[in-house]
């Protein structure tokens, strides 16, 4: 596969634990690559990194194989960036922001600009200074991709727009992977992540704690179920056939059937068991008389929680 973005042991010590510290990953060709993390966490300063705004005091940061920080115009050409931070020169309308980005970014044609003005909706007559944060962040997306670049680096996208305009950004992002776009996403939201991208790095304090592939969060062999009883005898003879986990077991992979949590006055359970062991959990619970049994879904915020709370009773690497 082709590598298009590489960071390799990147550091940028500011100090008082802030920074990014020892940073690597690869981004391939027509991948969509998902940074997730916190505000703080050091997303925005990997990015200014990437895009060869700042200069590493360790590692480096490649795009197409040049050095982001000796070669920065290089990159500039066939990169759209998209700054979490949105700050637009006063004393012009939208049109006029438009037209100087189109001249600096090169854009191909006018076909691509009114697609994009009509798929978000947005009017450039404006002023920028009257625009709201919403309006703001549809002008930086529109001259972000006007000139159709092959590669999309993208600081909090939606940061600032409404939950519809949001679900537009996320299927367009969809529209670019399938025309082979590589993207990387940098976010602190979970569902826009999860929804498009192919791999996800998890970044705490500066540090990268976790990189999967997504498709690994939605096909988790670990499996909680939640079972809700009819009647206490049953409910207390069951949480005495299984071990109950502890809050402080960190072990990453569910080798027994174990009970997570209870509760007593709601006469509720939920269990954790590997895939492998369902029949016998099927079998253990058809004991019991029961009003119900479901799947707990896991979710790309239930793994990330697990390296941001201390109950890490449920969870772990991949």
């Amino acid at each position: 596969m082709e590598e298009i973005i590489k960071v390799d042991n990147l550091t940028k010590d500011y100090g008082h634990g802030r920074g990014v510290f020892d940073v690597s990953l690869t981004v391939f060709k027509g991948e969509v690559f998902g940074f997730l993390g916190p505000n703080g966490a050091g997303k925005s300063t990997t990015i200014r990194h990437i895009m060869g705004f700042s200069k590493p005091q360790k590692g480096n940061t490649y795009v197409f194989g040049e050095e982001s920080f000796k070669n920065y115009y290089k990159i500039l050409d066939n990169v759209g960036y998209l700054p979490g931070e949105i700050a637009l020169p006063e004393g012009l309308t939208g049109w006029e922001f438009i037209k100087m980005m189109g001249h600096l970014r090169g854009a191909k044609s006018d076909e691509r600009l009114n697609y994009l003005l009509k798929k978000f909706d947005f009017n450039p007559s404006m002023q920028t200074k009257q625009m709201s944060l919403g309006d703001k962040r549809k002008l930086a997306i529109v001259t972000a991709f006007m000139n159709d670049p092959d590669v999309l680096i993208l600081d909090e996208p939606t940061s600032g727009l409404d939950p519809v305009m949001q679900q537009v950004f996320i299927d367009f992002i969809k529209e670019e992977k399938k025309r082979n776009k590589t993207i990387f996403l940098s976010s602190h939201i979970f569902n826009e992540v999860e929804d498009t991208c192919d791999r996800i790095a998890i970044i705490k304090d500066g540090v990268i704690v976790s990189l999967f592939e997504t498709k690994k969060i939605k096909h988790n062999e670990n499996k909680r179920y939640e079972l809700i009883f009819d009647k206490k005898v049953d409910f207390n003879n069951f949480i005495k056939t299984f071990p109950i986990k502890r809050d402080d077991d960190k072990s990453k992979e569910i080798k027994k059937i174990a009970i997570t949590s209870v509760n007593e006055k709601k006469l509720t359970c939920v269990v954790a068991v590997n895939d492998k062991q369902i029949n016998e959990l099927i079998k253990a619970v058809n004991k019991f008389k029961i009003k119900d049994f479901f799947e707990i879904k896991y979710t790309l915020e239930d793994y990330f929680m697990h390296f941001y709370k201390e109950d890490k009773n449920f969870g772990g690497e991949f």
